[in-house]
């Protein structure tokens, strides 16, 4: 079935989902946000690898940024950072660029490499919707971390595109229902900067934001 895209959500949410189910609703169903160190860090580096303005050529490497990609299948949208584009003559074909390119999605993360598959699910997402923009095969791709400047090779495995597609269905019915997971205490709630909207109160059936908003009310 065709969506439409206002039913598309943000393909940046994946990462958000794989990281803690509660983070990506209050982000993405109740709008809430707050910045800390890591978020400030990272914005300044995706900043700069979003330049779509630059465009490199580098012999058989073409590289472009700020690509926006989106796929009717998984019913996601968003930006890949960097994609590669290496001459191959098995490649595709670009409008408005002769000779045929393999391309490579980069996905440029502060810090380092994390146990955690959330960056590597992201990536792999940017992959498939690629896949399906320029009817291809994309077998891997790389994560670039600000803080060891080294690069991460990501296969794109069966089983890594299965959990995509697995995360990406139970995210759709959460916000079909607009249901927000309770919370579930962890230590890598230390690194969100949510940590101070995410409180043990909302254990309820109250949304983080009408918790908020009542909050004020009282303040008041």
């Amino acid at each position: 079935m065709s969506r439409g895209e206002d039913d598309y959500l943000p393909l940046s949410g994946l990462q958000h989902f794989a990281f803690c189910r509660r983070q990506w609703a209050l982000i993405h169903l109740e709008n809430l946000w707050a910045e800390n160190l890591r978020t400030t860090e990272g914005a300044l580096l995706h900043e700069r690898a979003h330049d779509a303005s630059v465009r490199e050529r580098r012999g058989d490497l073409l590289i472009l940024r700020g690509v926006r990609v989106s796929s009717d299948a998984l019913g996601v949208s968003g930006t890949c950072d960097v994609l590669e584009l290496h001459a191959d003559p098995a490649g595709v074909t670009l409008a408005g660029t002769e000779g045929r390119w393999r391309p490579y999605p980069v996905e440029y993360k502060r810090g380092h490499a994390k146990e955690s598959p959330a960056d590597r699910l992201q990536l792999c997402a940017q992959a498939m919707c690629l896949e399906e923009m320029l009817c291809c095969d994309i077998p891997e791709g790389a994560l670039f971390y600000g803080e060891t400047r080294r690069r991460e090779t990501v296969p794109f495995t069966l089983a890594l595109r299965q959990q995509v597609q697995d995360s990406l269905a139970e995210m759709h019915a959460l916000y079909r229902r607009g249901h927000t997971p309770k919370v579930r205490p962890g230590t890598f709630c230390n690194a969100c900067s949510l940590k101070p909207l995410c409180l043990p109160k909302l254990l309820n059936k109250r949304s983080a934001a009408a918790y908020l908003a009542q909050a004020l009310e009282e303040a008041e």
